[in-house]
């Protein structure tokens, strides 16, 4: 049975954060895929259109041969869910035991999920804690916070397996290079040059 990973997210650019969270699942788990699932219309968000997202997502990812990008739960008209995405994607890829990568600020928020229980019985967790947050801060709050996750879920009688990534600190968010981008500061080393190039080429977020 193959274990493969899903990243999903707004990804509003994609940054150096999403790449070394993709690749931290990658190799601590022993994935055999990860697959990007760019939100096409983020239920709780505004976003630049579509195609810029998933274009920038795929030139980031383009030289990785374990990551592919998918478009499953792609819908213009209504909001996109994660067990929606996750039903499409075991249509496809049957024989497979299903990993969802989240932020630890994403994974605190399952328990509003909609379709939590069905989505906690079909997959692992693999949470990567925050980014943005002092180093000093250490596992500890992570781990703590997970543990209330799984004990709110429990109340409704949910089971989750989650296991908390080991992730270098990483000061970078997609809120910093959008404000960046609005301010005409460089933007240099916090995406991939050809995010990069395609953000100033399409004239994105200033």
């Amino acid at each position: 049975m193959r274990k493969v990973g899903i990243l999903g997210g707004t990804f509003d650019p994609v940054h150096w954060g999403h790449l070394v969270i993709a690749e931290t699942a990658l190799s601590q788990v022993e994935l055999d895929q990860v697959i990007w699932v760019p939100s096409p219309c983020p239920p709780h968000k505004q976003a630049v259109i579509f195609k810029h997202r998933l274009e920038m997502v795929q030139r980031a990812i383009a030289d990785h041969p374990a990551f592919i990008v998918s478009i499953a739960g792609f819908n213009h008209s209504k909001p996109s869910f994660a067990i929606e995405t996750l039903i499409e994607l075991q249509a496809v890829y049957p024989n497979t035991h299903w990993y969802w990568i989240v932020g630890l600020d994403s994974f605190q928020t399952l328990p509003r999920w909609y379709r939590r229980q069905e989505l906690a019985a079909e997959c692992d967790w693999l949470v990567a804690p925050r980014i943005v947050s002092a180093p000093s801060l250490g596992n500890m709050e992570p781990i703590k916070l997970c543990i209330q996750v799984r004990q709110k879920l429990a109340v409704e009688g949910i089971n989750i397996y989650w296991h908390l990534l080991q992730i270098p600190w990483i000061g970078v968010s997609s809120s910093l290079i959008r404000q960046y981008c609005h301010d005409g500061k460089s933007i240099r080393y916090l995406v991939p040059e050809v995010v990069r190039q395609y953000i100033a080429t399409q004239n994105l977020y200033s």
